[in-house]
């Protein structure tokens, strides 16, 4: 076998066999296969994709070129859960104490957030104290005491994923289906789960901004996790505004407190139940999406998802007075209000305009090697379909570094748009597929 045959076959539309795919995958891993023939041939599947069984193929290649994780000692089945990233989306911190509050096992490893979407370990890693990295047996201990765990991804999963996408994103092949499909869960299925739920954001905030495109990529995704013997359900959701109103590490984590204190807002609250409630079906604490989804709703009105959060804050270091004592999160020296210089209601809020607002002002990185200003972000005071008088507050900027504030409040005011009209509300919840 050879680079050269295979950057033929797929350039020229032909279907590659499962053994000249593990090939690829483990030649440009272990360095024999260069970056130019490599680059080639990505463009080659970027032009002519995978089809699903070659996607599959792809996937459990680059699944198997790092540790697999057995999580065999937990009890119970496992689930996992997944977003593609989206602008204040802080669900992690809300659904997995939601779904452990109802019996199901949540051992979960997380990434950092990149450009301006969060990332869960830095969200976290604002909680003082706590701690983003276990021992394999620390980890699955305290799973099996208080039935939730959430550690950063360690580099030994899919180190074949992580070179590709490096490779990917330095030469105009990242948006293609059947990459980020196998991307995405040849990291999840290395991770140990027995059951995958995957939020797919779908908007101008995401990575995937029609429905078509989302519910491809879901569907994909849905069909590679169940032939690998997981249980995987996808949602498609609403990423053409920020998801609730904060954006930013610690403005997020006392959102998602709030929430499960019953006082987050409404699309949030409305997410996460959804969310939660599929976990807790997937594993098989309900006999269908409904039921668990009156369990979490459960879960939430009688506290234990926040006596959950609690105990699993102190379990991985942190301070749990945090969840009542917001001051002892990390604070900004600096806050600028943005204003309406218009009249009659928010139209729109670009999600990614925004992520770039809270990005600017100290919350997010533009290299991986960035420092991120943990009490930097946004806040939003108006959602789509809100009413605005002329001077009324839009949100709020806050920060560390008074010039990156201003920078991110010029970008803030350039994400709402305005109508005279009451505009109509976006559908959260999309699609499902199962």
């Amino acid at each position: 076998m050879n680079m050269l045959d295979l950057i033929y076959k797929k350039r020229d539309g032909g279907k590659l066999s499962k053994e000249e795919i593990e090939f690829f995958v483990e030649g440009y891993t272990n360095g024999t296969i260069q970056d130019y023939q490599a680059s080639a041939f990505l463009m080659a599947i970027y032009f002519n994709r995978l089809d699903v069984e070659e996607t599959y193929q792809l996937t459990t290649a680059m699944k198997c070129s790092g540790e697999v994780i057995d999580l065999s000692g937990i009890k119970g089945v496992k689930v996992d859960k997944h977003s593609t990233g989206g602008v204040g989306d802080k669900t992690t911190f809300i659904v997995a104490p939601l779904a452990a509050a109802c019996g199901v096992p949540i051992a979960k490893m997380s990434g950092r957030g990149l450009g301006f979407t969060g990332g869960t370990v830095d969200k976290m890693e604002s909680i003082p104290g706590f701690k983003t990295t276990l021992e394999k047996s620390e980890f699955i201990e305290q799973v099996n005491h208080i039935g939730i765990a959430v550690i950063g991804q360690t580099a030994h999963i899919a180190p074949a994923d992580k070179k590709i996408y490096a490779l990917r994103d330095a030469t105009a092949t990242v948006e293609n289906v059947s990459l980020i499909t196998s991307s995405i869960m040849s990291k999840k299925l290395a991770s140990g789960s027995d059951a995958i739920v995957l939020d797919v954001k779908c908007g101008n905030g995401a990575f995937m901004e029609s429905l078509e495109a989302a519910s491809e990529l879901g569907e994909w995704m849905v069909d590679i996790g169940n032939a690998d013997g997981k249980k995987t359900i996808a949602v498609i959701t609403d990423m053409d505004q920020p998801l609730g109103k904060a954006v930013g590490n610690s403005l997020e984590v006392i959102e998602a407190i709030e929430t499960l204190k019953g006082c987050g807002p409404e699309d949030i609250t409305e997410l996460s139940l959804t969310l939660a409630g599929i976990m807790v079906f997937a594993g098989q604490k309900a006999g269908s999406m409904e039921e668990g989804r009156k369990m979490a709703e459960e879960s939430l009105s009688s506290g234990k998802a926040l006596e959950k959060l609690a105990a699993f804050i102190e379990e991985q270091g942190g301070n749990p007075k945090v969840i009542s004592d917001y001051s002892l999160l990390p604070q900004a020296s600096y806050r600028i209000q943005v204003t309406s210089d218009t009249y009659g209601y928010v139209s729109g809020i670009e999600a990614k305009a925004a992520g770039f607002a809270s990005q600017h002002s100290g919350a997010g990185r533009v290299t991986k090697e960035d420092e991120i200003d943990m009490a930097a972000g946004i806040v939003l005071h108006k959602k789509v379909g809100d009413p605005v008088a002329v001077g009324e507050a839009l949100g709020t900027v806050y920060g560390n570094d008074l010039s990156k504030v201003e920078r991110g409040a010029i970008e803030l005011a350039k994400a709402f748009r305005f109508s005279l009209e009451v505009p109509g509300k976006p559908d959260l919840i999309k699609k499902i597929i199962t």
